[in-house]
């Protein structure tokens, strides 16, 4: 059976051929490009994609992203399982801690996580962020694309009153390198979805060993009271490393940021190599984090939404690529 026709039966309805995948795998992908960008990203699959877990949205996953011989994004783990929390690659995003209806539902029942579907709530005390869910129902995914852009469309109707039409598409810029998501979030059911979503930014920068040869700076000066483990300091604005993360984890919540959006924003410079990232998004910062590991840099930047039945909210991420020489 053709890849197209098993991907329709399972409730995914894709409006494009797909390419080949990623050399060292066969997962469904696809490829946009400009003068400037080439972007490869997985596509929602319920049976053979990249990503079948409950924590991020399954759409906009970009596994590779070159710009001048430099890339962004990849593999930032030795092992990869599509039902790992963690597996996944690129700017992806997580909906609202434990999602929409878990509070209420008994063992058995029903809960929804954005973009990925509605889930079964085993016999528990608490949501577990890290835990893979019982899947009950996909919703459907559309996917459309052009030449250099891609968008994602995941419909969810449950039977607890959500429902929604969550779109995500990403644009490659004209005037400068670099790409923006717009989002779009339609409450198509009963209940006020009340949540947050962030973006976990899982910047791979030219393979390097995240430490000393990366800077990273807000807009603000930046405070925390989170253990710095003899890793990194706070300068001014800055984050800056005094030795490189050959094992475990960095975890800064930050604080600094005022509600003016134009602090919602934040650079990265591999200076090493020269390539740098700057983003944005047009909301309000809510929360603010900092993650990293040993391949890979997060600044996870958060935003809140509140949106009645028959509204909908909308937000722009956007991502300027550059190279300092």
């Amino acid at each position: 059976m053709q890849l197209k026709n098993l991907l329709n039966i399972f409730g995914i309805c894709l409006a494009i051929t797909l390419p080949s995948c990623a050399p060292d795998s066969n997962y469904p992908s696809a490829r946009i490009s400009n003068k400037n960008i080439t972007m490869h990203l997985y596509l929602p699959d319920t049976v053979i994609g990249s990503y079948r877990a409950t924590r991020f949205d399954w759409s906009g996953i970009v596994y590779s992203l070159e710009y001048e011989g430099h890339q962004y994004y990849g593999e930032w783990k030795s092992t990869h399982d599509p039902l790992v929390h963690e597996d996944i690659q690129g700017p992806v995003e997580s909906f609202g801690g434990a999602g929409l209806g878990y509070s209420e539902a008994s063992p058995g029942g029903q809960f929804i996580r954005i973009g990925v579907g509605i889930l079964e709530k085993p016999d528990e005390q608490n949501f577990v962020w890290n835990k893979t869910y019982k899947i009950l129902n996909h919703g459907s995914w559309k996917v459309n694309k052009g030449r250099d852009w891609i968008e994602f469309r995941h419909y969810l109707t449950g039977t607890t009153g959500w429902a929604y039409i969550y779109t995500k598409r990403i644009e490659l810029l004209d005037d400068k390198p670099g790409f923006r998501i717009l989002h779009k979030l339609t409450n198509t059911g009963q209940k006020t979805i009340e949540t947050e979503v962030f973006n976990h930014n899982f910047f791979v920068i030219d393979s390097t060993i995240t430490g000393p040869d990366f800077e990273i700076s807000f807009p603000f000066n930046v405070t925390t009271e989170s253990d710095l483990l003899d890793i990194a300091r706070v300068e001014g604005n800055k984050i800056i490393f005094t030795k490189e993360i050959t094992q475990g984890t960095i975890w800064l919540l930050l604080k600094g940021y005022g509600s003016d959006i134009s602090d919602h924003r934040a650079e990265i410079i591999n200076k090493k190599t020269g390539a740098g990232v700057r983003f944005s998004v047009n909301k309000r910062l809510s929360r603010l984090v900092f993650w990293a590991t040993t391949p890979t840099l997060c600044p996870e930047n958060f935003v809140e939404l509140n949106i009645t039945p028959g509204q909908s909210d909308e937000w722009i991420s956007e991502y300027e690529l550059f190279i300092k020489h």
